[in-house]
């Protein structure tokens, strides 16, 4: 029987990003690109259309929903991820161009049945309302936090030269490319403020 999910992937054509091989090459049809993605710790080999945005892959065809579609322009950071390790718009990029990279979702950072630190931090200062931003802010704010380790200066940094404190201007200003229409922008800095003290502590 076929999912509601699984009739609006084939209704809207997201199941076209994945397609058998050709029968008699055995190798990908004429137009596809065969591709692999270490998506959360697994290997992934997939033939894909060019045409396919890594958001809509994850989404449509590899069902990790956890990653949001907001705006679909690169503009809220409803869809970040990691690449990586770093932080990205899956929007922006066509799944093809990511052959051989690290993929981390939302669903990947919690191991074992224990939240990643950024998780925990966001449930224990309530850092979300509605929670559609929710795992486009954790990833952003876990790239964040490996940046300042490695010394990133962010523009709000008041001296390059030296390791910048994370303030909540820091946090405000390097957490800017993530949106939330809630409004919930105070319980997220409390949240990242909160990581960041324990840290060093």
């Amino acid at each position: 029987m076929t999912t509601r999910r699984e009739f609006l992937v084939i209704l809207v054509g997201g199941a076209a990003a994945l397609v058998p091989a050709d029968p008699q090459t055995n190798g990908p049809p004429k137009g596809f690109i065969q591709t692999t993605l270490n998506i959360n710790g697994a290997d992934h080999a997939l033939l894909l259309d060019p045409r396919v945005t890594l958001l809509d892959l994850l989404r449509e065809n590899l069902s990790l929903t956890g990653t949001k579609k907001g705006c679909d322009h690169g503009q809220c950071g409803a869809c970040t991820i990691l690449i990586n390790g770093r932080r990205a718009n899956s929007c922006l990029t066509l799944a093809v161009m990511h052959d051989g990279d690290r993929l981390t979702t939302i669903e990947g950072l919690e191991q074992n049945g224990k939240l990643h630190p950024v998780q925990a931090a966001f449930l224990e200062a309530d850092g979300f309302q509605c929670g559609y931003c929710t795992p486009g802010q954790i990833c952003s704010t876990v790239a964040m936090l490996e940046e300042l380790r490695a010394g990133h200066p962010s523009f709000v940094t008041a001296d390059i030269r030296k390791p910048a404190t994370l303030t909540e201007e820091e946090i405000r200003e390097r957490l800017s490319g993530n949106l939330c229409r809630c409004g919930a922008y105070p319980n997220i800095v409390t949240a990242v403020k909160a990581l960041s003290e324990q840290e060093r502590a």
